[in-house]
């Protein structure tokens, strides 16, 4: 490997995955910019660092999303970056949230919602798909999981990107977009406040009821922990699923044969969604940090030193994947790196393919034809997140 990679670089925003295929044959623990921080691309070694959270801490993430300029984060202190046990007691409160009974109890509303946004796209025109569709649908899903006020769905995906991207993309020096991320936080933490209050009034059939019920052992969570949940809901929540529907578009554009065949067999869109899911993954990397010394693919590294386990790398490692740089539907799955691995296992898995199913469904149903639009493809990215900004096509009617 001749350079140092800058994974905020505009040309690894486009495409990061030249740039991993060298790392992971020349460098596969090597550090990146900004900051410094040690990558790790190949498989075996990610897979290591996420199974072994005594050496490689998750906190990690909390100190990448949470700079001394921000004043706090709840998404940092989210059990997304807590190690056992303190993450076992969280994950044991809220996994019945995501449980089968609470999606089959979703999915009826989640389907009419996709029908009904996919038949308000315009067709025959050109129009930018993220909006109005790759936004619109998670949106909607997780304002009805909290039982938020619809017209409060539209400033979920700001303050997700906000408390996220806004804070470890910012620089230094940008004092603008300090505010902007500490005025997120203050936001946030005071709707989600209110709305706490509000559910231990009134108890509703939403999420937020249920977690205010929900004990282990007799505990319930704090203030504090259901606030900082709902931080790492709406952030993963809406991340994750936004990039998952514009990125199946993506997929769609560059290989029109595989819109007809999912247009000829609707069978086929979970095995769909699932190569997508490792084609494109929306989380690319995930945050760690080392609790001591420790080697690994070779290079020593110091204890307290800040990684990225670059998911995406992994998920076109040619040791694990034959031919990874190729789309293919008929690899046996499903695909569950993209949602991370062990204690840390993402818990909207089921949520996330349910989405991705019903919105294509819905989509597949009204567009017969898709096409690019005339304006090029812009790119969103942060050092964990990465998907389409704006996505210009055509639609023609089905």
């Amino acid at each position: 490997m001749s350079a140092r990679y800058n994974l905020l670089s505009p040309e690894l925003k486009v495409d990061p995955y030249p740039a991993y295929a060298d790392m992971r044959r020349n460098a596969p623990v090597c550090q990146v910019d900004p900051g410094g921080m040690w990558a790790v691309s190949r498989y075996d070694d990610v897979m290591y660092v996420l199974k072994n959270p005594q050496l490689f801490s998750s906190r990690g993430f909390g100190v990448a999303t949470n700079p001394p300029w921000l004043g706090g984060n709840p998404f940092s202190e989210s059990m997304i970056t807590l190690d056992p046990p303190q993450h076992g007691r969280l994950r044991a409160l809220v996994n019945r949230a995501f449980g089968t009974a609470a999606m089959a109890r979703l999915e009826p509303r989640v389907r009419t919602f996709a029908e009904r946004t996919v038949a308000e796209l315009p067709l025959g025109q050109p129009l930018d798909l993220m909006p109005p569709y790759a936004l619109r649908i998670p949106a909607f899903v997780i304002g009805d999981l909290m039982g938020m006020d619809p017209a409060l769905h539209s400033r979920l995906k700001r303050w997700a990107d906000l408390i996220t991207g806004g804070v470890t993309t910012v620089r230094p020096d940008d004092h603008e977009k300090k505010q902007l991320a500490r005025d997120a936080v203050a936001d946030l933490r005071r709707y989600f406040g209110e709305l706490l209050e509000q559910r231990q009034r009134e108890p509703g059939d939403d999420m937020v009821s249920d977690l205010l019920r929900a004990r282990v052992d007799g505990v319930a969570l704090t203030q504090d922990e259901l606030i900082a949940f709902l931080s790492l809901l709406l952030v993963g929540g809406i991340e994750t699923v936004v990039h998952l529907l514009g990125f199946s578009i993506v997929v769609l554009l560059e290989q029109p044969e595989l819109f007809a065949r999912l247009k000829a067999d609707r069978s086929l869109i979970p095995a769909f969604i699932d190569e997508v899911l490792r084609y494109e993954p929306p989380a690319q990397t995930a945050p760690r940090m080392t609790t001591q010394e420790v080697e690994l693919g070779g290079v020593r590294l110091p204890k307290g030193a800040p990684m990225l386990v670059l998911l995406a790398s992994a998920n076109r490692d040619e040791a694990h994947f034959p031919d990874g740089e190729r789309f293919d539907m008929s690899r046996p799955g499903p695909q569950n790196l993209p949602f991370g691995h062990g204690a840390h296992f993402c818990l909207g898995v089921q949520l996330a393919r349910m989405e991705g199913r019903l919105a294509l469904e819905a989509f597949l149903n009204r567009v017969g034809r898709l096409e690019r639009g005339p304006e090029p493809m812009t790119w969103h990215r942060t050092l964990v997140v990465r998907g389409p900004g704006t996505l210009p096509v055509v639609l023609h009617p089905a």
